[in-house]
Order: C-alpha cells, then sequence, then structure tokens
C-alpha cells in the first residue's frame, strides 16, 4: 500500500470517528501538558492548533487568554470546532500532506499533539518544513508523538513499514517514535526540551514524547 493510500485511510478513519464521537465544549477536557511551556505560550502572539481533534488544546489555549487558529484533516473536527469554538480566528481543514494554507513565517507557535506520526519518514519531514515554513524567526513548535514503549496503544503491532512505522489491519500507518528518532527528525529545528512522558486522559495509559523545538532560520 503507497503511503497516499495510507493517508487517505487515516483522513477516513478520524472522519468518521469524529462524526460518531461527538462532543459539546463543557464535555472537553485538557490533560496537563501543555503547562510545561507555559512561558513559550505566554510570549505567542500567534498560535495554530494543528491536528486540533476535538479542541481539547484549544480550550487550554483559549483559557490562557490567546489568539488561536486551528485545523485539522477530518472536515467533521472542523465542523464541531467551528461551533464549540466561535472564538478561534480560522477553523480550516486541510491534508498535512500537501502545502499548508498559511504564508511563511505567519505563526509564532505551532502545537502539534499527537498527529505527526501517521506518515513515512519522507512525508514527515515534508510536513516539518511546512511547520518550519509557516513559522515565524525563533518562533516554536510544541508537540507530542507516539512513544515506541506506547504498548497500550499499538507499539510495535501490525506490519513493519520502514523502521518505526507500521502498517495498521485497516491499512492505516501509525509511527513509534525512539529517543534517536527525536534528533533525527526534528534536527532542521534548535531542539529545546524532549522527554517521555505518560498521558492518563485515555483509559490505559498513554506514552509518548513530548519536544519544544525553535524555527532559526
Amino acid at each position: 500500500m503507497s503511503s497516499i493510500d495510507a493517508n487517505k485511510k487515516n483522513l477516513e478513519y478520524w472522519d468518521e470517528w469524529y462524526s460518531t464521537h461527538e462532543k459539546s465544549r463543557s464535555e472537553i477536557v485538557t490533560d496537563d501538558w501543555l503547562h510545561y511551556f507555559e512561558p513559550t505560550i505566554n510570549d505567542a502572539k500567534g498560535i495554530l492548533d494543528l491536528g486540533c481533534g476535538e479542541g481539547n488544546n484549544t480550550l487550554y489555549l483559549l483559557n490562557k487568554g490567546k489568539s488561536v487558529s486551528v485545523a485539522d484533516g477530518s472536515r467533521n473536527a472542523i465542523l464541531a470546532m467551528r461551533k464549540n469554538f466561535p472564538e478561534v480566528n480560522d477553523a480550516i481543514c486541510f491534508d498535512m500532506l500537501g502545502t499548508f494554507p498559511y504564508a511563511n513565517s505567519s505563526v509564532n507557535l505551532v502545537v502539534a499533539d499527537l498527529c505527526l506520526h501517521y506518515f513515512t519518514k519522507e512525508d514527515t519531514i515534508k510536513i516539518l518544513k511546512e511547520i518550519r515554513r509557516i513559522l515565524s524567526n525563533r518562533g516554536h513548535l510544541i508537540f507530542r508523538v507516539n512513544s515506541n514503549k506506547d504498548v497500550n496503544h499499538g507499539a510495535g503491532e501490525g506490519i513493519l513499514v520502514e523502521p518505526g512505522l507500521y502498517m495498521t489491519e485497516d491499512g492505516r500507518y501509525k509511527r513509534f517514535f525512539d529517543h534517536s528518532d527525536l534528533y533525527d527528525f526534528f534536527n532542521m529545528f534548535d531542539i529545546k526540551y524532549m522527554r517521555e512522558d505518560v498521558m492518563k486522559r485515555y483509559k490505559l495509559e498513554k506514552r509518548v514524547y513530548v519536544g519544544r523545538v525553535r524555527n532559526i532560520k
């Protein structure tokens, strides 16, 4: 299966998921990962919540009084975001494998939570270059990605496509990073913070890597 087909499967999967799991604003919860980066968030002028999903991070950022734009590959996620968070600057649906619909250096901070681990290495690098393009000089990318220790959520399961990347039973790609991968994938940025962490938002604990990198142009 090609990466294009796997990406299409992934977009279809999440669009269906958000069509059957729609939440009201009062049902959306935040978890505590962004508090690690409060100084960076406080200094940011324009923030993009990339792969915003149901809006967990958007809610946190709005509660901090920040100006936020949101984007996701799922049309249903964006429809829900427009309804639940009418105060966001804009809410755009687009495929991250294409050109991002933002001007060069137009964003001060990108938050990419659990949306960067569905792609081949080649495509991931392409996405990171697009993030770098839209980020201002010395702007930041804050992210979480799957850890290769995330056995509760599929680490090591499926057909191995390339190191760290597996194809699931339904034909989607999922990547699980190790520590060295992070420095390989994100070396186009100035890496400021990397650590493994545990998410407890889900029924089972999820192991992730958390990072903050700075754009230097």
